[in-house]
């Protein structure tokens, strides 16, 4: 997937439009567009079809205006881009308290990131080493920091542990997306790819050679019925990540630095 990066557009302008800070006019008529209804459009299109798809010119066909019309609201597509990502973070808000332990409360935070990117996958396509900082990705941040406050942890603890999670379904989840895109674009499930090839691979896959691959790949393609299941690696993975932080906190409630 190729990426685009998040930040990349004019700052003030992207900023201005994240927090709301432009002014509407006082005078003339009551503007056709709204930044909220351009950007509900722009993930429609993304979500359907892909960033490579999105284009201003494509956003002003869908909402039936020209494109030049558009750029009164939105400078270009850097600073729609901008947000878009920061509309579908706070698309489910964040709630003010959340029940639970910090582990129930990591699981959720992981499962939430998960389901967002499963429901607009593109997200994996902006890159956000630099993004411009709305204030639905600030508050999703402050929400995930607070499911490891209290518990012993800096605060540098804190941020790694949440940026650990953040990476860990990033990765977890591509697998996911690029299996469902494959099946979209080419009409057939996994099992039905792995099928028609079972008799080409059999005729180089040597079993004595690699007997562990041929081993563990059988055991797992028959439990699977698949050759990889994303959703099952993914909670295994997150088990794994949250024994580990189990592990940190114990000794941070022991006095001890990691």
């Amino acid at each position: 997937m190729t990426s685009v990066y998040g930040g990349s557009g004019d700052p003030a302008r992207s900023i201005e439009l994240l927090w709301g800070l432009r002014e509407p006019p006082r005078r003339g008529p009551k503007p056709k567009l709204t930044v909220d209804g351009i950007a509900a459009a722009a993930i429609g299109i993304a979500d359907a079809e892909g960033l490579a798809a999105l284009s201003m010119r494509r956003v002003a066909a869908e909402l039936g205006v020209t494109a030049m019309s558009l750029y009164s609201y939105v400078p270009g597509k850097a600073e729609l881009i901008d947000v878009m990502v920061d509309r579908v973070v706070g698309e489910n808000g964040v709630p003010d308290h959340e029940p639970g332990g910090w582990r129930s409360r990591l699981e959720r935070v992981a499962r939430q990131a998960w389901d967002r990117y499963l429901r607009h996958p593109w997200l994996l396509q902006v890159a956000t080493s630099r993004p411009v900082l709305g204030p639905n990705i600030i508050a999703r941040y402050d929400y995930e920091l607070r499911a490891v406050a209290g518990i012993g942890l800096s605060n540098i603890e804190m941020d790694l542990v949440v940026s650990m999670i953040a990476d860990y379904v990033h990765g977890a989840v591509r697998t996911a997306v690029e299996l469902a895109q494959a099946e979209q674009q080419t009409g057939k499930t996994d099992i039905a790819w792995w099928e028609e090839r079972a008799p080409l691979l059999a005729k180089v896959f040597d079993a004595e050679r690699y007997p562990v691959a041929a081993e563990v790949g059988a055991a797992a393609g028959e439990e699977y019925q698949a050759a990889v299941d994303p959703a099952r690696s993914f909670e295994f993975g997150l088990a794994r990540l949250l024994d580990g932080v189990a592990v940190l906190v114990e000794r941070a409630a022991r006095g001890e630095t990691a």
